[in-house]
C-alpha cells in the first residue's frame, strides 16, 4: 500500500488497486462534510497554492473548496500571464520558491511532464491538477469512485462491468488517466468509439489488453453506445488542436441526445462527462435534452470530485483520523432549493 503522507499526486501509475480502495474509504467518511451536515478543521492554518496555467473552473475550485472544508487556507494564481514564468523563470526556480510560501501545491500546466518538473524542485507535495494532454489522476479517481456509486445503486460493482468511452479519446487527460485506473479491475469490457484520426494512444489498449481486460475499438458512435453499464462521453480538446480549423472538423461528428440513447442504449446506462461539455450548436456532444434523464451523472461526479479531494489532501497530510475528532455540527444553514 502506498504511504500518502508527504507524496506527490502526479500519476494513476502511482496506485495499486489497495491503494484506489483507501482513498475511496477515506471518500466515503468526506461524504457528510461535503454535504455541510458536519464541519472539520484538522488543516487549520495550512496553506493550499492553487496554480493554473490553463482555463478551469471544477478542478481549481473543488480543489479549493476541498480544502477550505478541512479547514485551511487557498491562494490561487490562474493563467501564466498573472505569474513570474512570463519573466523566464524556470520551473524548477518558480516551485522552489512557491513551496516555501504552501504546504500542498496543485498545478495546471499546458505541457506534458510538468507537474512532475515542478515537483522535483518542489518542498512540499504537488498534485497533478493536468498536465496537457498527459494525464489528471484526481478527475480519474473521482470518475471511477462514482462509477462504482452507480454501480451500486444498480446491484452491480466494478469487477466485470461493461463501459463505452465517446468521443476525443486521443487528446483527453481524463480518459487516459480512467483507462489506466480501469486496468487495476478485473474482466472489464471496454469499447472505444471516436472519430477517425482521434483514437486512444495505442499504448493505452495494449496496457489494457495485457492485464485483461476486452476491449473494442470503433468509429461508428451508434455501435459504440450499444450494451454498456457506464457511457463515457468526452469533447473536442481543441486547445490540444495545432489549430482552429483542424479542432472544428471534429467538433460536432459525435452527438449524443436522448433520441439516441434511447434507441441505442440500455434503459439503466449511466451518462458521464468529464465536463466541461461544449453546449454551442455547432458541437452538443452531449445534449441539454438528456438533462432530466435520471441516469445522467454528471452533477454527481462534480460534487464527488469535491470529496475525493478532500480525500486526497487527509491522506498526504495523513489527518483523517483528526477529520472526525475534529468534526462538529455547523453553526449555519443554508437552504438548498431544488434546481429543476
Amino acid at each position: 500500500m502506498l504511504n500518502f503522507h508527504g507524496q506527490h499526486i502526479l500519476s494513476v501509475h502511482q496506485f495499486e488497486r489497495v491503494d484506489v480502495e483507501r482513498i475511496f474509504e477515506v471518500t466515503d467518511q468526506m461524504r457528510p462534510f461535503g454535504r455541510r451536515e458536519k464541519v472539520t478543521n484538522p488543516l487549520k492554518g495550512a496553506i493550499l497554492s492553487n496554480m493554473f496555467f490553463e482555463p478551469s473552473t471544477r478542478t481549481r475550485v473543488s480543489f479549493g473548496s476541498a480544502f477550505n472544508l478541512l479547514g485551511g487556507n487557498v491562494r490561487e494564481t490562474t493563467g501564466i500571464e498573472s505569474s513570474s514564468i512570463v519573466k523566464g523563470e524556470s520551473m524548477r526556480d518558480f516551485a522552489r520558491v512557491l513551496s516555501g510560501y504552501s504546504d500542498v501545491i496543485v498545478i495546471r500546466h499546458p505541457e506534458m511532464g510538468s507537474a512532475e518538473e515542478f515537483a522535483s524542485a518542489s518542498a512540499v507535495p504537488v498534485i497533478n491538477g493536468g498536465d496537457g494532454a498527459n494525464e489528471h489522476p484526481s478527475q480519474a479517481l473521482l470518475d471511477l469512485y462514482t462509477i462504482r456509486a452507480e454501480l451500486e445503486s444498480q446491484g452491480k460493482n466494478v469487477d466485470e462491468f461493461r463501459i463505452a468511452l465517446i468521443g476525443d479519446l486521443a487528446n483527453g487527460r481524463a480518459v487516459h488517466s480512467l483507462l489506466k485506473l480501469l486496468s487495476l479491475f478485473h474482466r472489464v469490457t471496454i469499447k472505444l468509439a471516436s472519430p477517425q484520426g482521434l483514437d486512444t494512444p495505442p499504448q493505452l489498449v495494449e496496457l489494457l489488453r495485457s492485464r485483461g481486460a476486452t476491449v473494442s475499438e470503433s468509429h461508428d458512435l451508434h455501435e459504440g453506445i450499444q450494451h454498456v453499464d457506464i457511457l463515457y462521453v468526452t469533447r473536442v480538446q481543441e486547445e490540444r488542436f495545432a489549430s482552429q480549423e483542424e479542432a472544428n472538423y471534429y467538433r460536432g461528428l459525435f452527438r449524443l441526445n436522448q433520441e439516441i440513447y434511447s434507441k441505442y442504449c440500455e434503459s439503466n446506462t449511466v451518462i458521464m462527462h468529464p465536463l466541461p461539455r461544449d453546449s454551442r450548436a455547432q458541437s452538443q456532444e452531449l445534449d441539454e435534452d438528456l438533462d432530466s434523464n435520471p441516469n445522467l451523472a454528471i452533477f454527481r461526479q462534480t460534487q464527488n470530485g469535491v470529496l475525493v479531494r478532500m480525500a486526497l489532501f487527509a491522506l498526504v497530510f495523513d489527518v483523517v483520523k483528526q477529520v472526525q475528532s475534529s468534526a462538529s455540527k455547523p453553526t449555519w444553514h443554508m437552504p438548498r432549493p431544488r434546481i429543476a
